[in-house]
């Protein structure tokens, strides 16, 4: 299996069209898209061309954003921005915020960005709806597709870029029923698929280096329909800790 970040993509900003720039910047970068590649393609640029940008300047935070930033250090016009994007605060201690988001993700200020984003008082925010996102990118590259962000991880320290959206290609490896080499059925073997793809191409892509996308090929997968980012997420009445 190959993952290669994608080179040569330009600053992406609101009404770019995406799927061209990215099928432009994968050719200049010496690959042409197969229907089994896989493009694994960062939150940040999805949310920027879908004019998901918010300015600081333009918010007035409430009394109850005021009253949440002091606790955390944070700017109360941040924080108004992350609780708009926030279904609930899930936990609040020194200057962390951990928000679950309207899609059902569990994050650090539910998304909300300040980095790899032009103006000094600009955050991106999530795409609304990152299935449909990945879905309509598949579709029009002609292969794959995977929008990643960064999360962190329970009772392990640093970062991995999970999936957050999932265009044809399955969320999960299915090893339930099947036997080991010793004989042994597994009951319980339902492997991440896709956010596995999505930490690998986040090594290839990096956090500094401007390439919103990576290239992955030799993965062995089949195409489906019936696949999103959103089935991944633990229902609530089988979460053991929150």
């Amino acid at each position: 299996m190959q993952i290669v970040a994608v080179q040569h993509v330009p600053e992406i900003r609101p009404g770019t069209n995406l799927s061209e720039c990215l099928r432009e910047a994968v050719h200049r970068s010496g690959w042409n898209l197969q229907p089994r590649d896989i493009l694994a393609v960062t939150q940040k640029a999805v949310s920027k061309a879908e004019g998901r940008i918010s300015r600081l300047g333009d918010v007035v935070p409430s009394a109850y954003s005021v009253s949440i930033a002091r606790r955390v250090s944070k700017d109360p016009r941040l924080v108004e921005i992350i609780l708009r994007e926030s279904r609930r605060i899930v936990r609040l201690r020194g200057e962390v915020l951990i928000c679950e988001t309207h899609h059902g993700f569990i994050c650090a200020n539910a998304g909300v960005d300040e980095s790899n984003v032009e103006g000094a008082e600009s955050v991106t925010l999530l795409p609304k709806d990152p299935d449909r996102s990945a879905r309509i990118l598949a579709r029009e590259l002609g292969c794959g597709v995977i929008i990643t962000d960064t999360f962190g991880r329970v009772w392990r320290d640093g970062l991995l870029d999970a999936a957050i959206g999932i265009g044809r290609v399955p969320a999960f490896l299915d090893f339930r029923g099947q036997t080991d080499p010793y004989g042994h059925r597994l009951r319980v073997t339902l492997l991440a698929a896709a956010d596995a793809l999505s930490a690998a191409a986040g090594l290839a892509m990096g956090k500094t280096a401007g390439t919103p996308a990576a290239l992955i090929r030799g993965f062995d997968w089949e195409a489906t329909d019936d696949t999103s980012a959103a089935a991944m997420l633990r229902p609530a009445e089988r979460d053991l800790f929150l």
